[in-house]
């Protein structure tokens, strides 16, 4: 979310329910979206706590919108295409709910890349250590053999330190450039 496709939880929620983006944080439930991404709710018990006041509200509506919110960050599909057409494994490293499957029905990303990583199935979310530590077991490689790339300076951090090579996503050029630099592509 942010460095693939776009997430609807900046516009596209707040809109929804006639607040601006800081009133939303203001009266959502402190926890629910975090334990929603790490697997610990179901999507259910995250609706039912998605406000802390507990109000109720049109959650099928909701989730309709959230679905047809998600749409490729400008040129990333066509570099995703690029990239799966060399010699990259790519996989989703990803502090997202169950929500991904959404995104898998309406754009089909695992054209390219596996839901390897996503929070919801790892149960851990970036900037955990544990995390980056995961993925690079998993992968059965060292962290400099593996390029990660995301919209938070925290979580490049977090990657470099594990000795991952990490790109702060800032658009798809800049992207292009740095993953010419590294000789993806």
């Amino acid at each position: 979310m942010g460095t693939l496709v776009h997430d609807p939880f900046f516009d596209e929620m707040p809109k929804f329910f006639e607040l601006s983006f800081e009133e939303l944080f203001a009266v959502k439930h402190p926890s629910a979206w975090v334990e929603f991404e790490r697997g610990e709710r179901s999507e259910e018990e995250f609706l039912a706590n998605f406000f802390a006041d507990g109000r109720d509200f049109d959650r099928e509506g909701f989730v309709d919108l959230v679905r047809a919110s998600y749409r490729w960050l400008p040129g990333l599909e066509q570099l995703l295409g690029e990239l799966h057409g060399g010699r990259c494994r790519m996989h989703a490293f990803s502090n997202y709910p169950v929500w991904y499957q959404l995104i898998e029905e309406r754009l089909r990303p695992s054209r390219f890349l596996d839901w390897t990583f996503v929070s919801c199935l790892t149960g851990l979310r970036k900037p955990d250590s544990a995390a980056y530590a995961q993925a690079l077991d998993a992968l059965g490689v060292p962290g400099d053999r593996c390029i990660f790339i995301d919209d938070r300076v925290s979580n490049c951090e977090a990657a470099r330190d594990h000795g991952i090579h990490s790109v702060v996503f800032e658009g798809v050029e800049s992207l292009r450039a740095s993953l010419r630099d590294a000789g993806v592509l």
